[in-house]
């Protein structure tokens, strides 16, 4: 935690000593996730922040993001992004998320890493996730409705592999787990929400750190957490990207529509801490940075792994805070940073840009 910030703990206790809490006052939803981060920063050995290099990011980012006008309407423009705003997209963008994760690929020659091939194109990563639910659909896989996702009556494992099955030998990475993650997702879906995604999503009326804290505390598979100096780190990728993609979507309105958004942060995965140390932002420790140029495998939940999330979600707000400090009128959250920097990250694979690999870890949670 920086001087200038306060501790909100303290607050609340001085503020429960004077009596200022009244008994009717609503509790404001925390998903925890920028306090720990900031607790793994400040405990992390192998992962460290550069004063200088996030100043020159964030001027950087911003500079770039105007330059491209750089906005959530960006999201759409993604051709395969869902372009209606109904209960339908509500459905396909939760099934996206509750299965983004872990695309990354053990073959050395692009041409022969998992692939979906949709309307002539094939497409690799996350990206071959959103090809193959399009894919389904237009084969009358009705796979993004819910009751779809129940182990007795809906689609059999053989269904669902077939959708996301790949053009190439490889095929799609924890196909097993994402199995798993549908039904978890179809039984408590059932059990605790009437069998409506648009259900959770008003449960939570409106507030984005309520409908992660609702994904975290119902669904297992969204409650991703580690364990970091003998305390309970909340990441909660998964969780918060599938509001801000709704938020995106639906751009800011209808069941986007989220008045606490800016309390979302980054969402920790392989990525992002790529471009940040290519940015100059993050340094790692000698045994971290050669475990990562040798692309051996991080363990997940593992000290190393965790500091990599945790920094890169503390290094993303301090760039948020930066760019708000140098252009106090300008409307951006770690959203809209998060997005832009995957972007522009995925952009430098194609080119062939990349400084440093990303980190690999196997795991359901990114």
């Amino acid at each position: 935690m920086s001087d200038s910030e306060p501790d909100e703990e303290l607050l609340e206790l001085l503020r429960q000593s004077l009596g200022l809490n009244g008994g009717d006052t609503p509790k404001v939803p925390d998903t925890k996730v920028l306090k720990d981060a900031e607790f793994v920063y400040d405990h992390s050995i192998d992962v460290a922040l550069d004063t200088h290099g996030t100043k020159a990011a964030a001027a950087t980012i911003w500079k770039l993001m105007q330059e491209k006008e750089y906005s959530f309407k960006t999201w759409s423009e993604h051709s395969l992004h869902p372009k209606s705003k109904d209960e339908s997209t509500v459905n396909f963008i939760f099934l996206m998320d509750l299965l983004n994760f872990c695309f990354w690929s053990e073959q050395s020659d692009p041409t022969q890493r998992f692939a979906v091939e949709y309307q002539g194109r094939k497409y690799t990563g996350y990206w071959s996730l959103v090809a193959a639910i399009h894919r389904a659909l237009e084969e009358d896989i009705l796979i993004t409705t819910p009751s779809s996702w129940a182990e007795e009556t809906g689609y059999s494992d053989e269904v669902i592999r077939h959708v996301f099955r790949s053009a190439t030998a490889e095929p799609i990475p924890l196909l097993d787990e994402r199995i798993h993650c549908i039904r978890e997702a179809g039984r408590v879906l059932a059990s605790d929400f009437e069998g409506s995604i648009l259900n959770m999503v008003e449960e939570a009326n409106h507030s984005a750190a309520g409908l992660v804290n609702l994904l975290a505390s119902h669904f297992p598979c969204f409650n991703d957490t580690a364990n970091f100096e003998s305390k309970s780190i909340h990441l909660l990728k998964r969780a918060q990207i599938f509001l801000a993609d709704l938020w995106a979507c639906f751009e800011g309105q209808g069941h986007g529509y989220f008045h606490d958004i800016d309390k979302i942060t980054m969402f920790a995965d392989y990525r992002i801490p790529q471009i940040l140390y290519s940015l100059g932002c993050l340094r790692y420790s000698p045994s971290l940075e050669s475990h990562i140029r040798t692309m051996r495998e991080i363990e997940s939940g593992r000290g190393w792994e965790v500091q990599l999330r945790g920094c890169s979600i503390w290094c993303v707000e301090l760039i948020r805070r930066e760019i708000v400090r140098q252009h106090p009128k300008t409307e951006v959250n770690a959203v809209l940073i998060d997005f832009f920097l995957y972007d522009t990250m995925k952009q430098k694979e194609l080119e062939g840009a990349e400084m440093i690999p990303h980190h690999r870890t196997r795991s359901i949670w990114y």
